[in-house]
């Protein structure tokens, strides 16, 4: 049987993998884009975190390009409008851009087809082996087992599964953020309902182990904010282990345990009988699984302090979000105001086969940093900047640190990305050797 061979593989269609393949085929390369779920958009659309920031930064744009052109489309085409962004103090979350989550899935596969990037849906990767010229991976989908080959690998599958398959190191930490079933209820007036009784009930219902303390999202008096937000991005699961196919349907499992719980005891409550559960996300939404041992590690520090690495491919802009590992709230350490970070090539390049590229939540980062680097515009440009690392490596015949960081800026900027300036390089005296 014929080996399919690309110039390029990027699996995972989610935030990040869209634009990874969307760029590499820009750039001319045989794009091959893999993805396990029925459809494009990953945490967008399948776990319905429909928000995608953040995009703006102080009242100024810092993340733009391909999944920003994606975003504005879903927008546009859903007859809603953009924010207006200029002298933005609002607090981060009410900052974000939701889009129609149905509508965009609809448009990535459009663009995915339209830039001529061959897909696989349903699909997953089986095994990855680096010869020493390509990477040979082994599909496995429907029909059976398919071998391809390909020049560059991009890991877009958030858990770096396929870095994970290679035999390259990936990080975990021993106490994760917790994970979300996403839900919408209905049927009920949070104005008129008994505050002082609900979070009565809501005690008992904790204590007598008919609900438990982390499934409404924090300890206390939780009940009131999650009935107003309607139980949207609440929920917290806690000890998800994102990263293997046991942890996730455990994960699955708990989503759904909790959905039931919650509604159970919620139409018991006065004021709630006709309650409706109207909507729950197709999958389990994971904040944290593993990163990759990368040549470059990016820590709480250096986001906070807004670093400017001297190989920075895209900014990066939201409050370090550490989601309390037991499920009872959220730290947060919002940016001094004025400071962006920025996110360097070499925190996405496994630190064992510099021929792979690695875009997502699972870049070389701590557990603060990464807690700010996961969302979803963030995703979006290190995808895209991955797609284009990728593909300039391949043909050049480099690793994909041979690709100059002028080249690799100049290649984003005409796809409409926004690059950091990066931080001038010492004068050398008059005589010395570059």
């Amino acid at each position: 049987m014929r080996v399919q061979a690309y110039d390029i593989v990027v699996m995972g269609g989610g935030p990040s993998g869209v634009p990874a393949a969307v760029q590499a085929a820009r750039l001319g390369a045989r794009t091959l884009l893999v993805e396990k779920n029925a459809g494009l958009g990953g945490t967008t659309t399948s776990a319905n975190v429909a928000f995608p920031g953040l995009f703006h930064a102080w009242g100024e744009q810092v993340i733009a390009g391909i999944g920003w052109e994606l975003v504005c489309r879903a927008v546009e085409l859903s007859g809603d409008e953009l924010p207006d962004f200029r002298h933005d103090e609002r607090p981060h979350w009410q900052r974000q851009v939701r889009v129609n989550a149905p509508l965009y899935g609809a448009l990535l596969l459009e663009e995915v087809h339209n830039s001529g990037i061959e897909l696989r849906l349903h699909t997953m990767a089986a095994s990855a082996h680096w010869t020493g010229e390509l990477w040979e991976l082994r599909l496995c989908g429907k029909d059976g087992l398919e071998t391809v080959t390909a020049r560059r690998l991009v890991d877009c599958t958030g858990d770096a599964d396929v870095i994970g398959l290679a035999g390259l190191e990936r990080r975990r930490n021993p106490a994760r953020q917790p994970g979300t079933i996403d839900i919408r209820l209905s049927g009920y007036d949070v104005g008129a309902l008994d505050h002082d009784e609900l979070d009565r009930r809501h005690a008992l219902a904790v204590e007598s182990g008919e609900l438990l303390a982390s499934d409404l999202g924090s300890r206390g008096r939780p009940l009131l904010p999650f009935l107003a937000k309607r139980g949207e991005n609440a929920i917290h699961l806690v000890g998800i282990e994102g990263a293997t196919s046991r942890g996730r349907t455990a994960g699955e499992l708990a989503g759904a345990a909790a959905v039931l719980r919650i509604h159970r005891f919620l139409r018991t409550l006065p004021g709630l009988e006709d309650l409706r559960l109207d909507f729950r996300a197709s999958e389990v939404g994971v904040r944290e699984s593993v990163t990759i041992a990368a040549r470059t590690t990016v820590t709480g520090q250096d986001y906070l302090a807004g670093r400017v690495w001297a190989d920075s491919v895209c900014h990066s802009f939201y409050p370090i979000d550490i989601h309390r590992p037991d499920g009872n709230g959220i730290d947060k350490t919002h940016l001094r105001h004025g400071v962006v970070p920025t996110v360097p090539r070499d925190a996405m390049v496994p630190a064992g086969n510099p021929y792979a590229v690695v875009a997502g939540r699972c870049v070389g980062s701590d557990q603060a940093a990464n807690s700010a680097l996961r969302v979803q515009a963030t995703a979006m440009a290190t995808g895209q900047a991955a797609g284009a690392l990728a593909a300039m490596a391949a043909d050049r015949g480099t690793d994909v640190t041979g690709v100059p960081m002028t080249a690799l800026h100049r290649v984003l900027v005409r796809s409409g990305a926004i690059v950091p300036t990066l931080p001038a390089l010492p004068t050398l005296p008059a005589g010395a050797e570059v």
